[in-house]
């Protein structure tokens, strides 16, 4: 009896202590916040490169400054990821959890990245260096841009798991910057479709004036409303955003493209008027709460957001540089662009199915 008790009196005296206690793993909105300031920095290495490739600021060499920032930018975020990956296994967490939830699809966008770096060093040194359109479609560039996305996407996966918050900016604050580098990298891809980068339809820019500049142009514009949209809604769907979001997102966007390819001593003037258009959209969008329980306004949004966006576009123009498409083509091409939004719109929030 006696040593019955002293047993219980000892497992009173001593307990373990609990893993949770000596073992927190790292993450958290804090972590989201680091991953997502040194995104921003790793996408814009990615402008700053195309930007001294559409002003002749680069030579034969892979070694530029330009690739030094943007390869810097993905060092940071891998080693970031790396040292968490290996912490958190140590303090005992299995390696399927030993990175943040939303973080594993960025480590193999990290693996991604690197094979094609590699890539592109080699691509250089047997072909040479991309100029202009060609060096969008360049495969080793197109894989690069591809790890990009998957990394630069964590934050907003891992509030996309996270359950039992009210949306705010210090909540959301992560995920709306990393939608907006991940936008960003789509759209700077694909910079040959987007409006401000070659001027579609511009006075000066003959290219646009055949009847296939013509279908470029409009097809141009009818992808730019979607790269802008499509994430976007499936955003709005998820959460409702605080006043602001969007021009947080789009204005980003709208300047990192209008610094790309900045050439004009107008452009600026471009530039502020579709600003002020994307002001416009963040503030209808808050009077009419789009959303899945109200439908109406998420179709009416989905239909005036980008014809707004695009429209300041035309607007901007004819007011600056001026145009030779007839009133037919640019009013269609705006009309075109909401269509095609309305239409997606569908696809993130179907009609609701009769009982059967």
């Amino acid at each position: 009896m006696s040593s019955l008790a002293e047993t219980k009196a000892t497992s009173v005296l001593y307990r373990p202590p609990a893993p949770s206690a000596v073992a927190r793993a790292i993450g958290g909105i804090g972590y989201d916040w680091s991953m997502v300031l040194l995104s921003l920095v790793f996408v814009g290495g990615l402008y700053l490169d195309g930007w001294a490739h559409n002003h002749d600021q680069v030579d034969d060499s892979f070694f530029t400054p330009w690739h030094a920032f943007f390869y810097g930018g993905f060092g940071l975020i891998a080693l970031l990821l790396l040292a968490t990956l290996v912490i958190n296994r140590v303090r005992g967490y299995p390696w399927r959890r030993a990175l943040p939830a939303g973080y594993l699809l960025s480590l193999l966008g990290v693996l991604i990245f690197a094979v094609g770096g590699v890539g592109d060093l080699l691509w250089h040194e047997l072909f040479g260096i991309e100029q202009d359109f060609e060096a969008l479609l360049s495969p080793t560039h197109l894989t690069l841009v591809l790890g990009l996305g998957l990394i630069v996407s964590g934050p907003l996966r891992a509030a996309w798991q996270r359950a039992g918050r009210r949306p705010s900016w210090r909540t959301l604050g992560p995920a709306l910057l990393s939608l907006t580098a991940l936008i960003s990298a789509l759209t700077f891809i694909l910079m040959y479709t987007h409006p401000v980068v070659p001027t579609t339809a511009g006075l000066h820019h003959h290219e646009y004036n055949s009847e296939m500049g013509h279908v470029a142009g409009v097809l141009g514009m009818v992808i730019t409303a979607m790269l802008l949209m499509g994430p976007t809604m499936l955003v709005m769907r998820r959460w409702t955003l605080p006043g602001g979001s969007l021009m947080l997102v789009w204005g980003l966007n709208l300047t990192a493209m209008t610094i790309v390819n900045y050439q004009h001593s107008y452009t600026i003037y471009q530039y502020g008027v579709m600003l002020g258009a994307i002001a416009l959209i963040d503030l209808l969008r808050v009077q009419l709460q789009p959303s899945i329980r109200n439908t109406g306004g998420w179709r009416v949004f989905a239909f005036i957001a980008p014809v707004l966006y695009i429209g300041a576009y035309v607007v901007a123009l004819l007011l600056t540089e001026g145009s030779n498409w007839s009133v037919h083509m640019l009013s269609g091409s705006v009309v075109l662009a909401g269509v095609a939004s309305w239409l997606l719109s569908y696809m993130l929030i179907p009609p609701r199915m009769p009982a059967e």
